[in-house]
């Protein structure tokens, strides 16, 4: 019984700092086995919650190789939301892709819905449209239309992503110059059709003494086209007119004119621009 009791007692240590010359106690501590272990943990936690407290919430970590520094963190912030402006840019273009297509082989255009159905089956979209995308487009779509003096959907584009229709094949006897001919004269037999290089409405169609029969045409994204020196117009003012439709005849009328031709103008955001720029004639 006695053995048992021995066998069981608690071994226990003691820690002392002695001064060596004296044989002075300095300081003493007293431990078991449990004690140095549970103590040993407790300071390798603490140490570790301390190392993980100065890396995470202090500047600190910024000296880690590889950790990306305040300017990197912008710029990767900057170039997620230029890639996810991109992405609906480049989704905006396929949309009016696939309305021209529609639009060019005579058909009505596609409603957004059947767009985005197309998008999905076809891929046009590879990763398709979420609900709050559809809505922002809906409204975007909305707002352009309340002003959109063609009738059609007015599409955000610049003057360079325009696909224009020729107005008449012919021959430039005199091209573009920004001060002294800022416009294009293109010879063409007598009657032949001219023809809108947009969809847009006719704002003015009259008679001039120096331009002879002439028609303006309004379209959308701010641009005017002109047609002078005709010998019949089609349309009258008012009339809402398709990329393509007829509008005029080839003619010499107008004090200017010295011989069959038409008088072409291009005006974008209210300056002329080359029309042979973007229009191949």
């Amino acid at each position: 019984m006695a053995r048992q009791n021995k066998d069981t007692k608690v071994s226990k240590f003691r820690l002392v700092l002695i001064e060596d010359q004296t044989h002075k106690q300095i300081w003493s501590f007293r431990f078991s086995k449990a004690n140095f272990l549970v103590s040993a943990i407790t300071i390798c936690v603490c140490v570790t919650a301390a190392f993980y407290s100065i890396i995470a919430f202090t500047p600190v970590r910024t000296f880690i190789p590889g950790f990306p520094d305040a300017d990197a963190r912008r710029a990767a912030i900057q170039n997620a939301i230029l890639a996810d402006s991109l992405e609906n840019k480049m989704k905006m273009w396929e949309i009016y892709a696939v309305n021209l297509r529609k639009v060019i082989s005579g058909e009505e255009p596609m409603k957004i819905d059947s767009i985005i159905s197309l998008g999905r089956t076809a891929g046009i979209a590879g990763s398709g449209f979420s609900e709050s995308q559809d809505s922002l487009l809906r409204l975007q779509v909305m707002e352009e239309e309340q002003f959109v003096i063609s009738g059609r959907k007015s599409r955000l584009l610049p003057i360079e992503g325009m696909i224009f229709f020729t107005p008449l094949k012919g021959v430039i006897s005199q091209g573009y110059d920004n001060v002294v001919h800022p416009y294009i004269d293109i010879t063409a037999p007598a009657n032949s059709v001219v023809k809108a290089a947009l969809d847009g409405t006719v704002v003015f169609a009259g008679w001039s003494d120096a331009a002879g029969y002439t028609i303006q045409l309004q379209h959308s994204n701010d641009i005017i086209t002109i047609y002078k020196h005709n010998q019949k117009l089609l349309k009258k003012t008012g009339d809402k007119v398709t990329a393509g439709a007829p509008i005029a005849l080839v003619g010499s009328t107008g004090t200017l004119s010295t011989g069959d031709h038409l008088h072409f103008e291009l005006w974008y955001k209210g300056e002329a621009v080359d029309p042979t720029k973007y229009i191949n004639f």
